[in-house]
């Protein structure tokens, strides 16, 4: 496995890379996005370790050129940026999951490890078609229409979404769905299920009423709606 580490902080990176080495993971890494960003074509990863604050390209401008292109390599975001604004604005913009530093080597691995899994387990499942109502699902192309409008997701998004569509009428709580679908029994980042519901219930547009919201339970998808 393969994996991209984009962060300036030359200590970090020594660390980073021994450890992640000693696990079995193959680390080449860069100190700005730019030469980074070269290097893709060449050496496309399996995951990305992206840093936000770096010199010349930043974090957030480098994950928007990556998710142009591809949508489905799992980046985590590795940031002393801790606001709710940031991480907010990570997850809008594709980021998988947020690491906030300082962070312990554990808890990195074990987000490499989740990401890494979760992402095997999404090309190994892909395939056929799925339709709900005005939402219709090509599993194969990674691509959603909503109303035979076609909309853009995350894969993030995009992996709740089928959840939903494949289990209607469903209840799933907000730790079922960080098991499921981030691969965690609880998450740092407490609000992040509901980050990711707001903006699926957004791009979903009219049939974003099909997502329903139990207070203080979680929430499921119903394919009749008054």
């Amino acid at each position: 496995m393969l994996i991209m580490m984009i962060e300036d902080e030359a200590a970090l990176r020594e660390v980073v890379e021994y450890n992640l080495g000693r696990e079995g993971y193959q680390v080449v890494s860069f100190d700005n996005a730019n030469d980074a960003l070269i290097a893709l074509e060449d050496m496309p990863p399996d995951l990305v370790l992206l840093d936000l604050m770096l010199p010349g390209l930043q974090g957030l401008q480098f994950l928007d050129i990556l998710r142009q292109k591809d949508k489905r390599t799992p980046v985590v975001i590795m940031s002393a940026r801790t606001s709710e604004e940031d991480v907010i604005r990570a997850l809008e913009r594709g980021a998988d999951d947020y690491l906030p530093k300082p962070f312990s080597v554990k808890l990195l691995e074990t987000k490499v490890k989740v990401a890494l899994r979760r992402s095997a387990g999404e090309e190994a499942d892909r395939g056929g078609s799925l339709q709900c109502g005005g939402v219709a699902i090509d599993l194969e192309a990674h691509r959603v229409t909503s109303d035979e409008t076609e909309i853009q997701l995350t894969q993030k998004e995009f992996d709740l979404l089928v959840l939903f569509v494949r289990k209607q009428g469903k209840v799933f709580t907000r730790n079922q769905l960080l098991n499921i679908i981030w691969g965690y029994e609880n998450d740092v980042n407490s609000r992040t299920v509901d980050v990711h519901m707001a903006m699926l219930r957004k791009k979903l547009a009219d049939n974003g009423r099909h997502i329903r919201t139990l207070p203080k339970i979680g929430y499921l998808w119903e394919s009749r709606t008054k």
